[in-house]
C-alpha cells in the first residue's frame, strides 16, 4: 500500500476527475481518496493505492508534482509507510 497527498486540489474537483488526471499521467487506479480540508485556500486529497508500493509511486510522482491543473499548481507528496503493528 502507498499513499500520496495531492495538495492544492480545488474542493469542487470530484474523485473521478482526480482518477482520470492520475491515469492520464500513468498512475494506476486508486483504491480510496480521503479529502483533507485546507485553511480555505489549499485543500488536499490523500490518494491511497492498495496495489502499489511506495517505490512504484516514487517513480510516477515527479510527473505531476508542481503541475498546473484546474487553475491551480498541484503538489504531490509521498506519505511514508506507516507501521500499523
Amino acid at each position: 500500500m502507498a499513499e500520496m497527498l495531492l495538495g492544492n486540489v480545488e474542493e469542487s474537483v470530484t474523485d473521478e476527475e482526480i482518477g482520470e488526471f492520475l491515469i492520464r499521467y500513468g498512475f494506476p487506479q486508486f483504491s480510496e481518496i480521503q479529502r483533507v480540508p485546507g485553511a480555505g485556500s489549499r485543500p488536499s486529497a490523500l490518494v491511497i493505492f492498495n496495489d502499489v508500493t511506495a517505490d512504484g509511486l516514487r517513480v510516477l510522482q515527479p510527473r505531476i508534482h508542481n503541475l498546473f491543473w484546474k487553475n491551480r499548481t498541484i503538489t504531490a507528496l509521498l506519505i511514508p509507510t506507516r507501521d500499523e503493528s
